[in-house]
């Protein structure tokens, strides 16, 4: 038999990918989109018509929520009465579950799925006139899932749609949804992406005092690429004494001493707090 998903926010950034993907798969979509730029896109690059939500939400069996993590709370809380129990309800990133957001609904099953991107080592990402950073077009990229609630046996459809959404797809990872949030917005977005603020930040101060922009520009990226290699271990190597005297004296100049404790519980409930 198969199975029927409602995805809500079809037309949007996120959504968009999502509704490319399922095109051709065994599941019959039902895509849902109150934007005019978003179902004027649908229609154009994918030939798809929207519904209503009513329409969408007749006996469905999953419903995925492509909408920012500060509307989940409100349209999860709309739609949940007019859900059939058992039905699937999946989010693409752990924040409004995680935060308590989604309604008290035991009889429903609660997913979530995200993607961890295109590798920096990977080659694909650097595919001649088509480059795919993000993901989910040509270059393959792992997965994390999450049964935050429902059957054991509800993992294996949820995951098959997450392998769908994001393909193509180099690994999957069944996580908790207290592990998602240490890996998002704990690891890749307080720490990752603030340190790669930084770091352009160093750029640009370097800049300032004179290094030609170009050449500040080329000499970073270039070292972060076989910097990066040897610390992740992509390539054996061993940095200089040179570079381990500048690492062993530079973090402390850089980092608090207690900066892990971002991973706290209490830490990442704060940081998602102000995300929903």
């Amino acid at each position: 038999m198969t199975q029927s998903i409602a995805l809500f926010g079809a037309g949007g950034k996120m959504g968009a990918r999502l509704s490319k993907n399922l095109v051709g798969s065994p599941y019959q979509v039902r895509h849902v989109e109150v934007g005019e730029v978003g179902r004027k896109r649908l229609q154009d690059e994918l030939g798809i018509a929207c519904c209503s939500v009513e329409d969408a939400l007749k006996d469905v069996d999953v419903v995925i929520l492509a909408v920012p993590d500060n509307l989940i709370g409100k349209l999860a809380a709309e739609i949940a009465p007019q859900l059939k129990a058992g039905t699937m309800v999946m989010t693409l990133d752990a924040a409004a579950p995680f935060a308590g957001h989604l309604p008290k609904r035991p009889d429903l099953t609660y997913f979530v799925a995200h993607p961890c991107h295109p590798s920096i080592f990977s080659s694909e990402v650097h595919a001649p006139g088509a480059p795919d950073y993000f993901g989910g077009v040509s270059a393959a990229q792992s997965i994390v899932s999450a049964l935050m609630q429902g059957p054991d046996e509800a993992f294996d459809l949820g995951e098959d749609i997450a392998k769908t959404i994001y393909q193509p797809i180099l690994r999957s990872y069944r996580v908790t949804v207290e592990q998602m949030a240490l890996l998002e917005p704990g690891l890749s977005e307080t720490v990752c992406a603030t340190l790669l603020d930084v770091m352009r930040e160093a750029m640009d101060e370097v800049v300032s005092r004179g290094v030609p922009a170009d050449a500040a520009r080329d000499f970073l990226l270039g070292h972060m690429t076989i910097l990066a290699a040897v610390i992740f271990k992509q390539v054996p190597g061993q940095f200089s004494d040179a570079c381990n005297k500048a690492i062993t004296f530079g973090k402390p100049r850089l980092m608090r001493d207690d900066w892990k404790q971002i991973f706290d519980h209490q830490e990442i409930a704060d940081s998602i707090e102000r995300i929903t």
